[in-house]
């Protein structure tokens, strides 16, 4: 199980990330040549955070990225939302493999399994559970 702890410090990666990253503003939610779904703006983190029935305690108001710790009777987890698609996957890139996350358009939901399985409904997110890389590693060439 998932300690309050690790979820922390997981909510500080994603701090780092925006430290690390550069951009125009918030304004700018559908960038040409990105493939949206609908071309609809990506739900910011008060937008999850209703729809799952929780308070967002912010804990990174970052340009780049917002990250928000919440609660709800299905449980604790933190709430990501990013500027761009490629700053969830360099954020992706760098979470760790054994942790499950719940993903959509420009945001990430880290929490226990049991959490996220109860939110993939509301927020009509995708499960990653192990194999979360964006970047896949490169398969060895065949001799």
């Amino acid at each position: 199980m998932t300690t309050f702890p690790r979820l922390a410090a997981f909510a500080l990666l994603a701090g780092l990330v925006a430290g690390c990253s550069s951009g125009n503003g918030w304004g700018d939610y559908v960038a040409a040549g990105e493939n949206q779904q609908a071309s609809a703006a990506p739900m910011t983190v008060e937008q999850i955070s209703a729809k799952v029935g929780c308070a967002p305690k912010m804990q990174v108001e970052a340009e780049d990225v917002r990250t928000a710790y919440c609660k709800t009777g299905a449980g604790e987890f933190f709430v990501n939302t990013f500027k761009t698609e490629a700053l969830k996957d360099a954020w992706m890139d760098q979470a760790p493999e054994y942790n499950p996350h719940l993903v959509g358009p420009r945001w990430t939901v880290l929490g226990p399994l049991e959490v996220l399985e109860a939110l993939k409904g509301p927020l009509n997110g995708d499960l990653h559970l192990t194999d979360h890389r964006v970047s896949p590693t490169p398969a060895a060439a065949p001799g």
